[in-house]
C-alpha cells in the first residue's frame, strides 16, 4: 500500500542485500602507506606491471591501478630527493613501488614454467630462465611488499620541457649482467647516469641492490611487515 512503512525485518533485508551489491570500493592503503602522487606529483609513474610491457608480459596479479604506494617515510624521501635531481634537469620515473605478496608469488610462478619464453628478448636475452632465482633476479619475497622498496630511473627535461631520455646502459628489469650497477659493459655516459643515481638516493638514505641499477630501498625499515593488498585507485 502507497505511504505505508516497511517493516522492520524487509528494511533490514533490502539495506543487507544494498551493501553486498554495491560496487567495490577502493582497497584501503596498508598501515603506514601513502600515495607517491599526494607526496611528489612530479615524479612520474610509468607501473609497468599494471600493464603488459614487463617480463611476464601481461598485468601482474595484484595490481589493479598502476599506482605507487610506499610506505610514509619511503615516499618522503623519495620526494626529497626528486627536488635534488631536479637542479640537474632530471625527473624521477618509478616502476613499482610496493608489490602484493601475491605479486611476487606471479613472479615465482612465471619463473618456474620453462615453456613460457615469451619475453627472452627483451627481458633475458642472454640469460637461462632457469637460472633466474640463483642470479638473483627473482626472489620468493620482496621489500617491496612492505613497501620500503622502489624502482626507479630518470629522464631529462630541458628548458622548454621536453624529455631527452637518459642512458643507463639497460632497460628496466633486463636481467643481464649488464645490468648490475657497477657493470664494465656499458658506456662511460651509462655508468656516470647511475652513479648520479645512486649519490643521489645514497644522500637521502636509499641504498641500491648492486644487481639491479634502478633498485633502492630504505634499510632503516627492514622490519616493516609484508602486505597482500591490491593496488586498486578509485
Amino acid at each position: 500500500m502507497r505511504g505505508a512503512a516497511l517493516p522492520s525485518f524487509l528494511l533490514t533485508t533490502i539495506i543487507a542485500i544494498s551493501l553486498f551489491s554495491a560496487p567495490a570500493l577502493a582497497a584501503d592503503l596498508p598501515p603506514g602507506f601513502v600515495r607517491l602522487a599526494d607526496v611528489a606529483p612530479g615524479i612520474r609513474q610509468d607501473m609497468r606491471y599494471a600493464g603488459a610491457h614487463n617480463f611476464v608480459g601481461r598485468p601482474i596479479a595484484g595490481y589493479a591501478s598502476p599506482a605507487c604506494w610506499l610506505r610514509r617515510e619511503v615516499a618522503q624521501v623519495l620526494a626529497a630527493a626528486a627536488r635534488d635531481f631536479e637542479t640537474r634537469g632530471w625527473r624521477l620515473v618509478v616502476h613499482d613501488c610496493y608489490r602484493p605478496k601475491r605479486a611476487v608469488a606471479d613472479f615465482v610462478a612465471w619463473a618456474g614454467d620453462a615453456d613460457d619464453q615469451g619475453t627472452k628478448a627483451e627481458f633475458y636475452p642472454r640469460t637461462a630462465k632457469s637460472k633466474l632465482f640463483a642470479l638473483g633476479y627473482i626472489a620468493r619475497t620482496s621489500m617491496h611488499s612492505k613497501g620500503i622498496a622502489v624502482d626507479v630511473g630518470a629522464e631529462q627535461v630541458d628548458a622548454a620541457g621536453q624529455v631527452v631520455p637518459l642512458d643507463f646502459g639497460g632497460g628496466f628489469d633486463l636481467f643481464d649482467k649488464v645490468s648490475w650497477t657497477a657493470s664494465k659493459a656499458v658506456s662511460p655516459a651509462a655508468a656516470a647516469n647511475r652513479k648520479a643515481l645512486v649519490a643521489g638516493f645514497a644522500a637521502h638514505g636509499l641504498v641500491n641492490y648492486a644487481r639491479e641499477w634502478w633498485h633502492f630501498s630504505l634499510p632503516g625499515a627492514a622490519g616493516a611487515p609484508a602486505y597482500d593488498v591490491v593496488i586498486r585507485e578509485p
